[in-house]
């Protein structure tokens, strides 16, 4: 471990506000496949870390979900608990706890911006809940998960509820076919791109949505839609 990866695991560790008693777990939460060396095992990255850590945040979420919206029904927390896993709200905790500083890559992916790549940070959130999981047991990863998800459950997050779900069931409500989505442009530098796509549904206005992914952007458009039609109000 070389001094400057040991700072990066040093200040993550501050900023996640946990200290692992095993860091090997920490290493493999922040060890991408391109890292490893040719007679590494591929064990050693974070994948088997991201499918446990994956499951433990959908457990602790669906409970904190359970008992902070007790009117709620199935669909509504099961829209709720989808919006708050995807691997975007995932990336959105990892860049605001800096974890792209302390990711571990290969020379090819880190040329390639893969600090920065939503795929990338989504993962690595998973496998540093399930890192914590695996040091400290269930407790300390609930409190992980809770002080980074439960902020965003609050209302006006823009992530408790998927706009392109909500749009499909309306749509299919009314007799209508199901949306399309549309890239109509995409501006910024390669990497910071702005994405813009439009919503198409037949017999209802088109509307356009942006943001820094096309799955961000298609999002911001279906949530356009339901405001205009008075499905979804400022508070949702």
């Amino acid at each position: 471990m070389t001094p400057a990866f040991k700072r990066a695991l040093d200040a993550l560790e501050e900023r996640i506000g946990y200290r692992f008693s095993d860091r090997q777990e920490l290493v493999r939460a922040v060890s991408h496949r391109s890292s490893l060396g040719t007679n590494q095992d591929p064990a050693d990255s974070y994948q088997r870390h991201e499918f446990l850590g994956d499951r433990v945040l959908a457990l602790v979420v669906a409970d904190l979900l359970f008992r902070r919206f007790p009117a709620s029904d199935e669909g509504d927390l099961a829209r709720r608990l989808n919006a708050l896993v995807r691997r975007e709200t995932c990336a959105d905790v990892a860049r605001a706890l800096d974890m792209g500083e302390a990711i571990r890559l290969g020379p090819g992916e880190r040329q390639a911006g893969g600090r920065r790549k939503e795929a990338i940070l989504g993962d690595v959130a998973e496998a540093v809940i399930a890192a914590i999981y695996r040091d400290g047991g269930f407790e300390a990863a609930r409190q992980f998960v809770e002080a980074n998800w439960g902020p965003r459950m609050a209302a006006g997050s823009g992530l408790l509820r998927d706009a392109k779900t909500t749009l499909q069931e309306w749509a299919q409500g009314r007799g209508l076919p199901a949306p399309i989505y549309v890239m109509a442009g995409r501006t910024g530098p390669d990497h910071s791109p702005e994405f813009t796509v439009r919503v198409d549904i037949e017999g209802v206005v088109s509307a356009d949505g942006t943001g820094k992914n096309k799955r961000e952007a298609e999002q911001a458009a279906a949530s356009a839609v339901l405001r205009r039609e008075g499905i979804w109000t400022d508070e949702q």
